[in-house]
C-alpha cells in the first residue's frame, strides 16, 4: 500500500512512487504528480521516464521539479510547484526519497504565495509527519 501522507486536501507527498504505485494514486482522486527526487540519485529506483510513462497510462499528469536536496529548494523551485498546484485542476502528490524535499518546497510555495503563513505551513507539514520548525526564519523571509 503507497503512503500517500495528507499534508493539506489538494496536497500530499510520499516516499519514493514505484509506477505500480501509480495507479493507486489515480484511483484515490489525485490529477498529477510531481517528482522531486532527480534520477539516478539510488541504485534501483525507478527512472523519471518509467514514472512519467506510469503517470499517463494511470491518467496523470506528471511533473518534475528535482531537487538534490531540502536546501536546494529556491524561489524558482517554489514558483514551479505553485504553478502546478493552481493548474492541476484537484489533489497534488510529490514525492522524494522519504517526502521531506517535497514537503519542504510545498511550504516554500505556499508561504511565498500568500496561500498560508508559515506557522499554519509548519502545522500541516507536522500533521503529515514532517518536522519543519528549523525553517521558521526561511519561510518567514519568504512571506509576502
Amino acid at each position: 500500500m503507497p503512503d500517500f501522507r495528507r499534508v493539506t486536501d489538494d496536497f500530499y507527498v510520499s516516499p519514493q512512487l514505484t509506477p505500480a504505485d501509480l495507479t493507486a494514486a489515480a484511483a484515490a482522486g489525485f490529477r498529477a504528480v510531481v517528482r522531486n527526487r532527480p534520477d539516478g540519485e539510488q541504485p534501483g529506483q525507478p527512472t523519471a521516464a518509467e514514472i512519467d510513462a506510469a503517470a499517463a497510462a494511470a491518467g496523470l499528469a506528471s511533473y518534475a521539479v528535482p531537487l538534490a536536496a531540502p536546501s536546494a529548494a529556491g524561489p524558482a523551485e517554489a514558483d514551479a510547484l505553485a504553478g502546478i498546484m493552481k493548474s492541476a485542476g484537484g489533489p497534488v502528490l510529490a514525492y522524494c526519497r522519504s517526502g521531506t524535499r517535497s514537503v519542504t518546497l510545498w511550504a516554500m510555495a505556499v508561504v511565498r504565495s500568500g496561500t498560508m503563513s508559515p506557522k499554519a505551513a509548519m502545522e500541516a507539514a507536522q500533521g503529515a509527519g514532517y518536522d519543519l520548525s528549523a525553517l521558521e526564519p526561511l519561510l518567514g523571509g519568504l512571506a509576502p
